[in-house]
Formats: C-alpha cells, structure tokens, sequence
C-alpha cells in the first residue's frame, strides 16, 4: 500500500502537526493585537525562531528508514472536509526550508523597516502557518483552500508594501493567473471526489481514500491536466509563467522570498498528490511534459540573456530552472525524483538568497538596473560573496547543495531519453546560470559607470551580515554533506517510483 501512517504519539510527546501550524497563526494575531508595542519585533523574532526550533525537534523525531507517513493527527469535521495532517521526508525537507527563509525574512523586514512592522510580521506569520498547513495536510480539498489563503496574503504583501508604480498591473496578472490556477485544482478536486462517491458512496478528498479508489485511463487524463495545470501555474512552468517577471520587477523584494517557497509547493504537490493518483495517465503523457520542459529551459535562458534588470534576470533563472526541476519529475526515474526534490529546495532557498542579497543593493542604490551598478564588492563584500555562492548553487557547481541534484536528474534523464535531451537540458541549465554570473561580475566587480548611485553606499549592517552568513553556512554545509537530506527523501520516493515501470532502475 503505498499511503500508511503513524500516530503523533508514536513519533512525539505532543502534536506537532498542529502547533506549527497555530502558532504562527497566533503569533500573527498577536502581531496585530500590538501594533506599535516597543516588544513587536521580539515577539515576532521569537515566534519564528521556535518554530523554526519545532521543525528541526520534528527533523529529529522522525523515523527516516520507513516510508511511512508519521505524526498523523485527525479530527472529523464537516464529512470530506476532516482535518488529517502527517508528514514523511519530503513534507519535512519543504517545511524546513520555509521556516528557515520566514525566520530570515522577518529579520530583513525589521532591518528594511516596513511600516508597519506589526501588520508585516502579522501577514509573514499567516504566510508561513498556511505553508506548513499546506506542507502536511492529506486532503486535497483543504490543500485548495490553504492555497487560496496563502496567495491571498501574498497578494496583500505586494499591495501594501510594493512601491513601482507599475504594481497594480502586476498585482492583477498575479491574481490572474493564481484564480485561473485555483479554479483547475478545484475542478480537478470535485472530479475525483465524484469518482470516490460513484464507487464507493461516499465523497472523499482525502488521499489515502483517493489512492485506493480505481479510475479509467481517460478520467485520470482529465484529472491530471487540471492538476498539473493548477499546480505548475504556481511553480511557474513554461509556458504558465507570464507573472513571474512582473512580480519579481514591481513587487516588494522583501515579499520575493516568502513567493519563492510559496511556488515551490507546486512541486511538493504533484509528488503528494498527483503523481500517486493518476500514474497511468502520467505514463502516458510523460514524454510530452518533459519536452515543454527542455524547451521552457531555453526560452527562459534566452530572456535573461536580454535583461537589463537584476530582479528581471532572477526570474527568468528560476523560469529555466524549474524546467530542470520538472523534467527530473517526469523522468519517472527514483534517482530524478531524487534531483527533482533537492533541486526544489536548493532553487527555493538560492532564488531566495539572491532576491534578499538584491533587496540589500537595492536599499542602498535605490536601483537594481545593471547598467547602473558596479564596484559594489568594495563596500559589501559578504553581501557579493553571499549572491555567488547562490548563483554557483543553482548552476549546480560542486561544494553546493545542486551539484548533487543536478547530477541525479542528469544522470535519470539519459537513462529515460538518451544524451541528446539530456545535453540540450544541461547546455540550458548553464546558459541560464551563467548570466547570473555575469550580473555578480557587472554588479559587484565591474567598474562603477559614472553617476552611478553605487558610487558611495554604507557598509552592510551587522544583521545583514547575520542574514548573508547564516544563508551562506546553510549553503555550504548542505552542499558538502548532503547525504541527510537525502536519507529524508529516499524511502517516501522509493514508495512512489515503485509506480512507475523502471522508475526503480539502476536504484539500489
């Protein structure tokens, strides 16, 4: 059976599920209750901290030589609509990584000094309670509505705290393109809640009840192309990217971050859900995806060749890089879900790295253009040292948590498709990184043109260097021993490549 699980109590002394989930939720009430309270940013900082502490007590506790789902709490409510919450690796690997980035983007929020601070952390909080909802929950349709909360609240941060004045265009296009999104998973949603009703009597949207209820090949078609469709919106996916590059130019840097790990779900959901309920329609149309995504990988390296803004450029790496990410996905190879999984967090936490390292340059140039930056390196040296490490993680360079991942999705893709897409996968994963490169050099070590902003700007602050140092000591720790990260995923994936026919080869 591919879904078992195990009670909190056989795992932990208290349920853990449900307190990351509430406390970020009160800590963003209380947020609010205090406005201009002296202690706001104390609270705020604390609330973060511990539950960045409870996810790594969880990391510990969890049992990683099981596939088993663990930590599972239910509660009836309302039919299909019962709370069920439990995680495995890949759920942990994910929540981590938010609670880490949340923890660093209230510390910049406070050095940035949104006003006001208290409605900042308030709607922070909410983001991150929401992901961790999102990041543990067994029902689809509360992973919907969870969803719907948590673009809610990332569309508030963009309008309140966005200065372009472009940011209501693309404010809309965000909601566009999220509301299209959102209305395919739902679709998809109430076509497999139908199905369990019309064979078994009974509506469920849980997947543990969804996996064992048996569809034709042409319904989990149907389904899969809501679903898939819903959910790579939101990662963003060629060609469904069309409101990555404006909200990364007109949005708030600091709100980038939180963005970043939020489109990230995307591929946690198609491992959680999608893959394990609809795996003869992914075999069917497998081929077909992972030739959009070599494409996607191009196109999006082009573009950035074209850029003439740091934010602009960011976007379209993450863009050519998710193509990596989903081609690793549907290899439907063990060793790709693998890349697939640590690339996601790798990207996730790299894409974020480099949009607080440009917030920090922007706050001192008040421009992110190129050609109005350079000799920044003299002034902030570890902020520079911090953005090429990121750079040198997505490119996938050795000593970096991608260099690993890279490698596993590489090595599936010739077993699945042979050296040419593989090749034209890698030449695009390198053309798209290496601009990154080429903005550091311009950016940071390029002569500074004249009447730059960049000519005189303040060193970084210390907890600016505490931010750059932190990201840069999780970088390079994973990067060099990555192997615990890897144990996490390996079983839960190993349940669901056993799937796939030759999703288990070359595995030992």
């Amino acid at each position: 059976m591919l879904f078992t699980e195990l009670n909190w109590t056989l795992n932990s002394p208290y349920p853990v599920l449900i307190t990351l989930q509430l406390l970020p939720l009160a800590g963003a009430l209380l947020m609010l209750a205090l406005k201009d309270s002296l202690r706001l940013k104390q609270v705020g900082l604390l609330v973060a901290g511990v539950e960045m502490l409870l996810v790594i007590d969880m990391y510990r506790r969890y049992n990683h030589t099981t596939a088993t789902m663990q930590f599972a709490e239910r509660l009836d409510l309302f039919g299909p609509f019962a709370y069920h919450a439990a995680v495995d690796g890949i759920s942990i690997v994910f929540m981590l990584l938010t609670a880490l980035m949340c923890l660093l983007v209230a510390i910049y929020g406070i050095i940035r000094g949104l006003e006001p601070t208290s409605r900042f952390l308030s709607v922070l909080l909410g983001v991150e309670a929401s992901l961790m909802a999102m990041f543990s929950t067994m029902n689809l349709m509360w992973f919907i509505v969870l969803s719907t909360a948590q673009l809610g609240l990332i569309g508030y941060m963009l309008w309140r705290w966005a200065l372009s004045p472009e940011k209501d265009f693309a404010l809309t296009r965000f909601y566009q393109f999220m509301g299209i999104g959102i209305l395919l998973l739902l679709a998809g949603t109430v076509a497999l809640g139908w199905n369990a009703a019309h064979i078994t009597g009974q509506w469920s949207f849980d997947v543990f009840v969804l996996s064992q209820v048996p569809m034709l090949v042409g319904f989990q078609s149907v389904v899969f192309f809501l679903l898939f469709y819903g959910f790579t919106i939101r990662t963003p996916f060629f060609p469904l990217h069309g409101w990555l590059p404006l909200i990364a130019e007109h949005g708030n840097i600091a709100v980038a971050p939180a963005l970043f790990i939020g489109i990230k779900i995307g591929v946690y959901a198609l491992l959680r859900f999608v893959f394990p309920l609809v795996p003869d329609a992914i075999i069917q149309w497998h081929n077909y995806v992972v030739g959009f995504a070599v494409v996607g990988i191009f196109y999006a390296a082009l573009l950035a060749m074209v850029q003439s803004d740091l934010r602009r450029l960011i976007a379209f790496a993450i863009l050519s890089h998710t193509g990596i990410i989903v081609m690793g996905l549907f290899s439907l190879h063990h060793l790709a879900f693998q890349g697939a999984v640590l690339l996601s967090v790798t990207f996730g936490l790299a894409a974020a790295t480099l949009s607080l390292m440009t917030g920090m340059i922007f706050r001192r140039t008040r421009t992110t253009r190129l050609d109005k930056l350079g000799g920044l390196f003299d002034h902030i040296p570890l902020i520079g040292i911090t953005f090429f490490i990121a750079g040198l993680s997505i490119i996938g360079m050795p000593g970096t948590p991608g260099f690993d991942a890279v490698h596993l999705v590489l090595e599936a893709s010739i077993v699945r498709f042979g050296g040419l897409v593989t090749i034209a996968a890698a030449l695009g994963n390198v053309l798209a990184a290496g601009f990154l490169l080429w903005a550091f050099q311009r950016a940071f070590l390029g002569s500074t043109p004249e009447g730059a902003t960049s000519a005189n700007i303040e060193p970084a602050r210390p907890s600016e260097l505490l931010i750059a140092g932190l990201i840069v000591a999780v970088l390079l720790s994973t990067g060099f021993h990555i192997t615990p990260l890897m144990d996490l995923i390996e079983m839960p994936l190993e349940s669901i490549s056993q799937l796939y026919p030759g999703g288990d080869a070359g595995h030992d």
